[in-house]
């Protein structure tokens, strides 16, 4: 995540603008479904997008079976995302293009600090209890400390999604400030809510308020490990919160889908989301990221049927 984005300092908590939030979900449930058809994204302005697209990706593994040579492998694709000599084909092989940043567990943030010496890519740890926050808070807390000291420069937290089921706001708020202040200058914040733990679309935007409220610099839909991930519904009205936040306080706070997110029109349709919803600037990694591991395949092997006419196997791509 570059410096040029001014960072969430947060606010006091509001609960007189947290309560009154009403979310109709047959609305949102209308408007989710025209993203993916309002765009005829075509032939040149595709490849963009997909180009795009990789640059906005947290290239993430979070398996019990992550070793080091599997970071390192994973880093190197993170440097190199698209195959050179599609990029040549391109005309992009004097440009640098890489992934968002690289996103693993914090036992395994040295390994990919170490692989990405050299290079301008973050590396981001999730923590505070990931996936399920239900490790007592000083745990939590260490757990984001020694990310950090490993070299982590993004902090992906996961929430007490309690408080939310139970409309404790001040808890919500206390815990996601505690987070932020253990980050400090060191590491950006993003907030995970698990939208698909949470109720309803209304406790989302609630607790989309009280993430940035509480000083998140990005607000994430997922942890990938919730029944119901990502979905354009949660997009929507968190994309909203963000905005809203912004016109209240002239902050802008990122957006970061996760979860199931594996296909080329998939990130496409979050594109056109973030392009109609927030404008032009979430198109950028400093505001908006994708969190996925296996997405970047699909992307390479639509930017090769865009380059030759045909797809390649999967297993043709570095990645596959």
């Amino acid at each position: 995540m570059t410096s040029n984005k001014t960072r969430n300092a947060g606010m006091p908590l509001n609960l007189d603008w947290v309560r009154k939030t009403h979310i109709n979900r047959s609305a949102v449930e209308r408007r989710a479904a025209t993203i993916p058809t309002r765009r005829n994204i075509k032939k040149d302005w595709q490849a963009a997008w997909l180009l795009n697209a990789v640059t906005c990706i947290d290239l993430t593994t979070l398996a019990g079976d992550d070793t080091p040579g599997r970071i390192r492998r994973l880093c190197a694709k993170a440097r190199q995302p698209i195959r050179p000599d599609m990029l040549s084909r391109l005309g992009l092989n004097d440009q640098e293009l890489t992934v968002g940043a690289v996103c693993v567990y914090p036992s395994r943030v040295k390994d990919a600090v170490d692989a990405l010496k050299g290079s301008k890519i973050p590396v981001a740890s999730v923590a505070a209890g990931f996936p399920a926050g239900q490790t007592p808070m000083p745990q939590r807390l260490v757990e984001i400390e020694q990310a950090i000291e490993s070299g982590a420069r993004e902090i992906d937290i996961v929430i007490t999604r309690t408080h939310v089921l139970t409309g404790n706001w001040q808890a919500l708020y206390d815990e996601i400030s505690l987070f932020r202040k253990t980050c400090g200058d060191s590491a950006h914040l993003k907030a995970i809510l698990a939208t698909g733990d949470l109720g309803t679309l209304t406790q989302i935007y609630q607790a989309s308020l009280v993430a940035m409220m509480a000083g998140s610099d990005f607000i994430k839909t997922s942890t990938g490990k919730e029944d119901v991930n990502a979905t354009l519904e949660f997009g929507l009205v968190m994309t909203r919160a963000i905005r809203e936040y912004q016109e209240s306080t002239g902050i802008k706070v990122g957006f970061k889908p996760a979860g199931g997110i594996s296909k080329a029109k998939q990130a496409l349709a979050w594109q056109a989301l973030m392009k109609e919803e927030l404008g032009d600037d979430w198109l950028k990694p400093d505001l908006f990221r994708i969190g996925a591991s296996s997405l970047l395949t699909d992307l390479e092997r639509q930017l090769y049927h865009y380059l030759t006419g045909h797809y390649a196997a999967r297993h043709h791509m570095p990645m596959g």
